[in-house]
């Protein structure tokens, strides 16, 4: 009995397929109106691929889609996609607003007489990978870096060593991960071991 691949011939290569995705929504073009952001996506297609703008949203693609639809149903689509563009909106500047207003918080913490280590709170709110950044840490200061919860329950960095001024200029420099967070909203701040700590 013959394997499928015998009975071809010869094995040939088939070439992968290859798809456009929409740089504003990663839908391929033609699944764009089903997004969320459909205005920029058409600025970016006829920007981009002034062809396939022609394909999908030129007059008579529009007219060709329309005349499928009742008065009904093309002003609801209409109204459905402004409402849902305005939302998409609504909730980015919500999200810039809330990121704008963290915080990354420095913190030296003394350990032992002349040990400190260094917690870093906060950069997950401007999409830092807190274990990627950790190991960033390891890397530059030649120590340990763990993500860890804090008291409150939320992921920290801890840094093992007083290098809180460096990462301080880390941030300030938009080192790597670091590039996202605005140095406006670093805060130092100093903890220092209580006498009756043991």
């Amino acid at each position: 009995m013959l394997m499928a691949s015998e009975e071809a011939g010869p094995s040939q290569a088939i070439a992968p397929l290859q798809v456009l995705y929409c740089a504003v929504c990663s839908f391929p073009p033609e699944y764009c109106e089903f997004g969320s952001h459909l205005t920029r996506c058409k600025e970016w297609l006829q920007k981009e691929h002034p062809d396939l703008y022609d394909k999908y949203y030129s007059e008579e693609a529009l007219q060709a889609k329309m005349s499928m639809l009742s008065v009904e149903a093309q002003s609801k689509l209409e109204k459905d996609t402004a409402k849902k563009e305005a939302k998409a909106e609504a909730k980015a500047e919500a999200n810039m607003k809330k990121k704008m207003a963290s915080q990354v918080t420095i913190k030296r913490i003394e350990r032992n007489k002349r040990k400190f280590v260094t917690a870093i709170h906060g950069l997950e709110a401007f999409d830092v990978d807190l274990k990627k950044a950790a190991k960033l840490f390891a890397q530059k200061f030649a120590t340990g870096a763990s993500v860890t919860k804090n008291p409150q329950g939320l992921e920290e960095i801890v840094v093992q060593g007083d290098v809180s001024g460096e990462i301080v200029e880390m941030i300030e420099e938009g080192v790597g991960l670091l590039k996202n967070v605005p140095k406006d909203n670093i805060i130092e701040v100093e903890e220092k071991k209580k006498k009756g700590d043991a």
